[in-house]
């Protein structure tokens, strides 16, 4: 069995920020490479050919789309729905959906969870009072960057890896 993942990489030294935050939380997901999800956790079977469909679907999407900016600013949660807090994007969306969506065909087409909303997360699944401490302490977040590649994970059973970058040339 194969579990994957595809995301944007949130970049240094941010991403380290965010991780050590989590950390300190205790935030079971403390771990995970700071991202925006593009598609969730997929589970596909270890199968001849299923890898090269899966780098096959990416990289069609990743020369369909030109590089783009992000822009995080200011922090939210989706509770009462789940218990995460998370940081916002407030410019870039639109392209990150695309870019989602456009990676979610093919083996990593499943059905989701939830409606598609990017976001960087900072807390998850940690006490209410935490999950406004995250909130609060990351209320000024303004951070810029442009995308300019999609990561395809692997979880090796202990910790989420990257695998494979895919260079966004449309």
């Amino acid at each position: 069995m194969l579990r994957l993942g595809v995301a944007v990489e949130v970049p240094e030294p941010w991403a380290s920020r965010v991780q050590g935050y989590r950390c300190a939380l205790g935030d079971d997901a403390a771990g995970v490479p700071t991202h925006i999800t593009l598609v969730p956790p997929t589970d596909l079977d270890d199968r001849p050919g299923v890898v090269e469909s899966v780098v096959a679907t990416l990289t069609e999407a990743a020369t369909g789309c030109p590089p783009f900016s992000v822009r995080l600013r200011g922090s939210d949660s989706f509770r009462p729905v789940s218990p995460v807090a998370y940081v916002v994007v407030a410019d870039g969306a639109g392209c990150l959906g695309r870019l989602a969506s456009s990676s979610r065909t093919g083996p990593l087409d499943s059905p989701a969870a939830f409606p598609f909303h990017p976001h960087v997360t900072l807390a998850h699944g940690v006490a209410e009072a935490d999950l406004d401490r995250a909130v609060a302490d990351h209320a000024d977040v303004d951070l810029r960057f442009t995308v300019e590649a999609m990561t395809l994970y692997r979880h090796d059973g202990a910790a989420w890896e990257p695998w494979r970058r895919f260079p966004l040339t449309g």
